[in-house]
């Protein structure tokens, strides 16, 4: 694979999981680590993609407020945020994960909307505030500075705490052998315990995360109760994961 080759794959994969780790680039593409610290620097010399410690984040992470200007895949999130809010009622506890599309769902509640919103996502939870009739709670703990949203033992401990209505994850990867996956450590303990702590599981995703996987598992398709795409729910390529269980909006 020839250098410019081998970067438009890795900003593709940055546009569709966010961010990737050095080490899964080099596995996946059969180069070695160096050349893919190269490959990032490079891309964050030309102002492509942010280069942090292990790997590289798109350039959704370079602003506080995740604007538009460089949300991959932007009409896609905002359809499935419009099919996300079919699931939200008045009055119910709702806990949500951070990432481009969890904010689309934030911005696109409808204002007589009455619901109480947990989460750990300082982005989100800014757009939280800002609903007229939406009470916020925020999760508090140490802040990671790739994701922008709280981690560590008191989080975890907080949610666990928790048993919520319904859990919006927007996630990075899910296919039929893996489940959900991740490739953030701490970030994917979070959305396990979020699973175990919500009476709902709601997985959203562009269809090009669909049938993808990255290192850490979070849980199995049958920890899922639904998942929304900007597909139409009929599609074949969903037929493995009805079969597991699971309700494609």
């Amino acid at each position: 694979m020839l250098k410019s080759e081998r970067q438009a794959y890795i900003l593709h994969q940055l546009n569709i999981h966010n961010r990737v780790s050095s080490s899964w680039l080099s596995e996946t593409i059969k180069v070695s680590e160096d050349t893919i610290r190269r490959d990032l620097q490079e891309l964050a010399e030309t102002g492509k993609a942010i280069k942090v410690h292990g790997g590289a984040l798109s350039l959704s992470f370079s602003e506080f407020n995740l604007s538009s200007n460089h949300v991959y895949g932007k009409n896609e999130k905002q359809l499935i945020a419009r099919k996300a809010i079919s699931l939200i009622k008045n009055n119910m506890v709702v806990l949500t994960s951070g990432g481009t599309t969890i904010i689309e769902l934030a911005r696109s509640l409808p204002h007589t909307l009455k619901a109480t919103f947990i989460s750990g996502s300082i982005p989100a939870v800014l757009e939280y505030s800002n609903h007229p009739n939406i009470d916020v709670i925020a999760i508090g703990d140490k802040v990671s500075k790739n994701s922008k949203i709280t981690i560590g033992a008191d989080a975890i401990a907080k949610i666990k705490s928790l048993k919520v209505d319904i859990c919006f994850l927007g996630i990075n990867a899910i296919d039929v052998k893996h489940g959900i996956s991740d490739d953030d450590w701490d970030v994917a303990q979070l959305k396990k315990v979020m699973t175990e702590s919500s009476q709902k599981v709601v997985a959203l995703a562009i269809s090009e995360k669909i049938d993808t996987f990255q290192p850490i598992s979070i849980c199995p398709l049958k920890s899922i109760d639904y998942l929304i795409t900007e597909l139409d729910p009929g599609n074949p390529r969903f037929d493995p994961y009805k079969k597991n269980g699971i309700t494609l909006i």
